[in-house]
């Protein structure tokens, strides 16, 4: 414990409805349990809530007793809302919400891990906040929610008394950084080691998304030149020469792609080729060899796009994802 610091025993409960990821509610939990051993005293109570009596029947088809359920206990220092990777947009009832809301105003913390934010915005609680959510459901959640602004490539966002992570292991990152908030920098190193994990998680959630990928879309002679760009990749994929082989101007190829793909011939062929690159780097290919192959005319060009597209180099993402050497 860093010195200056009281210890306090601080409540913490993860609210875990129907189908939830069991990794949602036991990840971060571990995180408060080691705190408490590195601690050296109970600095976290920890609670699993319930909507109901009952078990929780998880994603994976495990049952969780809960602790408590909504509307008992005495209230919470911190408290998260765990994600579901099928979640049921319709599935919460307004009793479940009103409860959330009244809990935010005695709560020092509130936040979510995955699609768990879903709940936070329906309540109404992320209004005007910035958050993180999972890749696959950003993009939901803010045509849902247009007062939430997502940050689409973030692991976890601290704003006010709102913390909110992407899912899954993020959520083990977010509790990480309570632990060092809460207990000082040295505890929640100590953590990080026992549960041999980043002390500081490099790059962002898009390095593990597949938001990359393209296929093909729009009418028919756009489809058909999008299947020719996946099969060519290494081809001159400029505007004028993809607009040539659809018989249109270029100026009208381009207005025409915008406006059924949503975004330009040139974005699709970048994202087309750091897909394709990506798979290459999986399986063990050199950059160098995989940005050759998918068209990017030189090593800077291509770390360049694959940046833009994946938040990472593509050295740092082979190093993370290629498979191993038999």
């Amino acid at each position: 414990m860093e010195r200056g610091r009281t210890i306090k025993t601080r409540r913490v409960g993860v609210l875990a409805l129907s189908g939830v990821q069991m990794l949602d509610v036991a990840g971060p939990l571990d995180v408060f349990a080691e705190a408490n051993v590195q601690a050296g005293l109970d600095a976290y109570q920890l609670s699993v809530v319930g909507s109901g009596p009952g078990p929780i029947v998880s994603s994976a088809g495990m049952r969780l007793a809960p602790d408590e359920v909504v509307g008992e206990g005495d209230g919470f220092d911190t408290l998260l809302v765990a994600g579901s990777p099928h979640f049921d947009e319709g599935s919460v009832d307004e009793a479940l919400l009103e409860w959330l809301r009244g809990e935010a105003k005695r709560t020092r913390r509130i936040g979510s891990i995955c699609s768990g934010a879903w709940i936070l915005a329906a309540a109404g609680l992320l209004d005007g906040r910035r958050i993180a959510t999972h890749w696959a459901v950003a993009d939901r959640l803010m045509r849902c929610f247009p007062q939430v602004t997502v940050e689409v490539d973030a692991l976890h966002v601290s704003d006010g008394p709102v913390r909110t992570a992407a899912g899954v292991t993020a959520g083990l990152d977010m509790a990480l950084a309570l632990v060092e908030e809460d207990l000082g920098r040295e505890i929640a190193k100590r953590v990080a080691s026992q549960l041999v994990m980043f002390f500081k998680r490099p790059g962002g959630q898009l390095q593990f998304s597949r938001r990359g990928e393209v296929n093909p879309d729009g009418r028919s002679v756009l489809q058909e030149v999008q299947r020719w760009i996946l099969a060519n990749l290494a081809a001159d994929l400029g505007t004028s020469a993809l607009a040539q082989r659809t018989g249109l101007s270029a100026r009208h190829f381009v207005r025409v792609f915008r406006n059924e793909l949503g975004v330009t011939p040139a974005d699709w062929v970048e994202m087309a080729r750091v897909n394709a690159a990506r798979l290459r780097l999986e399986a063990g290919a050199h950059p160098k060899q995989a940005g050759g192959e998918c068209g990017f005319a030189d090593i800077d060009t291509f770390r360049r796009a694959f940046l833009r597209q994946v938040g990472v180099t593509p050295a740092e993402y082979r190093k993370g994802f290629a498979q191993t050497a038999a």
